[in-house]
């Protein structure tokens, strides 16, 4: 790879050739790829942002499944960043590292605690031009994930969370978190228990002190910011996170009333159709 490739194009260009293959196997043939390929050879077409989504704890990239292909059919570039979950001295850096990785526009998107880490890590990031908050915390400096939790009642997820002791690299002794097998009603009450039971043996537990760090700076500040509210969520209280949407002036809340905090996969052509409204006003 020679200097001037950048991750965007190595990636763009990954996917391409993926689906050209894929589709040149079928009957449909050559005629089928072409007629798929996003054109970017239009009077006044523009190359589409790439859209980084960042998850949150009790879940992996493969939570946005759904979202990406929504995404990537309408032409978007998507990297499902893998979110240490560590707490923000560890996550932050890491999803800033790559951003910095990413040649053009960015639509960053955060779920639930991923909304603590993309704060933190787009600050000061001029390649990132909209915040997406999908059922996440949107803290202000100072503020820790405990602050927000508990500012309002509904969160129902602490009695279903399983602690285990774990070593960290200094070799002091951490707790990790994990979603039991008893917590669908509390995290994703609207998908199918078969559904639930992939999700919660493909989970990623997040260190238990990543509710206790607080927020060294606040993006949505300064970049401009969207907002999805789960209307049933029971791990963040829906009422939260109209507070924290409203508190960062975002530019347009959307309420999916029927959703549970595991909105990007039970409604995610929602969840797409809005980072799709941030990615056309800002870039």
């Amino acid at each position: 790879m020679t200097p001037n490739v950048s991750r965007r194009q190595v990636l763009a260009a990954g996917a391409a050739l993926a689906g050209s293959a894929a589709l040149v196997a079928t009957p449909l043939g050559a005629e089928a790829a072409a007629a798929a390929a996003p054109r970017t050879d239009r009077p006044g077409s523009r190359i589409k942002p790439t859209v980084v989504l960042v998850h949150g704890g009790y879940a992996d990239s493969s939570c946005w499944n759904a979202v990406i292909a929504d995404l990537q059919r309408r032409g978007y570039p998507t990297i499902a960043g893998s979110n240490p979950l560590r707490g923000i001295p560890t996550d932050a850096p890491y999803i800033a590292s790559l951003l910095d990785s990413i040649d053009g526009p960015v639509v960053l998107v955060a779920h639930s605690m991923g909304g603590t880490v993309i704060t933190n890590a787009a600050a000061g990031k001029s390649n990132v031009k909209a915040l997406v908050y999908v059922a996440a915390f949107v803290p202000d400096v100072g503020e820790t994930q405990a602050d927000l939790i508990n500012r309002y009642p509904g969160s129902e997820v602490l009695p279903v969370s399983v602690p285990v002791p774990y070593t960290k690299p200094d070799g002091s002794t951490g707790t990790e978190l994990y979603l039991s097998e008893d917590g669908q009603a509390a995290f994703a009450a609207d998908i199918s228990p078969a559904a639930f039971r992939l999700l919660q043996a493909t989970q990623r537990p997040f260190d238990a002190d990543s509710f206790i760090y607080p927020t060294t700076a606040a993006a949505w500040r300064t970049i401009p910011t969207w907002g999805l509210v789960a209307g049933r969520d029971k791990a963040i209280p829906p009422a939260c996170e109209r507070f924290m949407y409203g508190r960062a002036k975002a530019r347009k809340v959307v309420e999916a009333p029927t959703a549970s905090h595991v909105v990007m996969i039970s409604h995610p052509r929602t969840v797409a159709d809005l980072i799709h409204d941030a990615a056309t006003a800002t870039c």
